[in-house]
């Protein structure tokens, strides 16, 4: 399991959180955060990256992205409750990943009012409940206290999770993402087993939405492993981690050949020699690039350019872990992949 980044009450329950239409950029929205002010570099930057390309960070809350994200300063619950808007009219910032729905899944209110919160040119990654990825043999976090026995169970899945985002989300939904932790060994010397019930589960999920999958067991890959989520429609997740091999050899069969069904679905989580706490700790309050990861950096843009070149969706979605700032990554990132985009 990743490292928790929470995303305290998405939205309040008041009038005043209500997400307004949006703002003219450098502007307010009701929800009174403005974004940071018009960046025309930025704004040239995202204009030559592929529109089939889309970042995003993990969540939107975090006050150290005054004047990289926001116009001023907020604390971490306001930002949650009323920044999105402020978050998607930054140039670079087309998707979001939805962490908190890891931990329990989101109510139908909250998933409306971040629908209205953006654009439709705008997506989100929506992490699944944890419930759906921790096999009954795993000692279960206290977040999962009280919550049902639902591993691998497809119609807890399309009832919690697939069916109300696809109702309430529509075209915004981009990916679902099935996040599973360390299994151990008791759970992977089953694993052609897991595989078989892991394509059962894919199949059995409503069709038209995008799936993925997100390992922190390296034994997990494998071509039999991509051919079961190619079979199902699904995508292998790539993560950048240090639990798993590097980023982009982490494919084989449809991904690596390019053929795969659906989108490039990259998460940039954490350095190699790092673990969450400790990045947590020596980054805050991830206004700057503390610890840059060029080498990370440069396997992420090509895998990127790839997918562009031949027309595939991607969706990246960066770490405040991986090197200081998850926007400021992006924006290095973006500045990397241009470079190989018309000159």
């Amino acid at each position: 399991m990743s490292g928790r980044d929470p995303q305290p009450d998405l939205f309040g329950g008041g009038p005043q959180d209500e997400p307004a239409a949006r703002a003219p950029r450098g502007r307010a929205s009701k929800g009174g955060i403005a974004p940071a002010p018009a960046d025309p570099a930025l704004a040239a930057l995202a204009a030559r990256i592929p529109g089939t390309v889309r970042f995003g960070t993990s969540t939107w809350s975090f006050p150290g992205w005054a004047g990289i994200v926001y116009g001023g300063e907020h604390d971490e619950a306001k930002l949650a409750r009323d920044g999105l808007a402020a978050y998607a009219r930054h140039p670079l910032l087309r998707a979001v990943g939805v962490d908190r729905s890891f931990y329990a899944p989101l109510t139908a209110p909250t998933l409306e009012r971040m629908a209205a919160a953006v654009s439709p040119d705008f997506r989100f990654l929506l992490k699944a409940h944890a419930a759906l990825t921790t096999p009954r043999s795993a000692r279960r976090p206290a977040f999962l206290q009280g919550a049902p026995e639902a591993f691998l169970d497809a119609d807890y899945a399309t009832r919690v999770v697939v069916d109300p985002a696809r109702r309430l989300l529509g075209d915004k939904l981009g990916v679902v993402l099935f996040q599973f932790s360390p299994l151990g060994e008791r759970v992977l010397r089953h694993r052609a087993l897991l595989l078989e019930r892991l394509g059962a589960f894919l199949a059995a999920l409503p069709r038209g939405v995008a799936y993925a999958c997100e390992w922190r067991d390296a034994a997990m890959l494998g071509p039999d492993y991509h051919a079961t989520l190619a079979a199902a429609g699904a995508v292998h997740g790539f993560c950048a981690h240090p639990r798993m091999p590097p980023v982009d050899e982490q494919g084989a069969g449809p991904d690596a050949a390019g053929t795969a069904a659906g989108p490039l679905v990259i998460r940039w989580l954490l350095r190699g020699d790092r673990g969450y706490d400790e990045a947590r700790a020596e980054y805050a309050p991830f206004d700057k690039l503390c610890d840059p990861d060029p080498a990370v950096r440069r396997r992420i843009a090509a895998m990127l350019a790839s997918a562009a070149a031949r027309g595939r969706e991607a969706v990246l979605i960066v770490n405040n872990k991986a090197e200081g700032s998850a926007p400021l990554s992006i924006a290095a990132l973006a500045r990397e992949m241009a470079g190989g985009v018309g000159g």
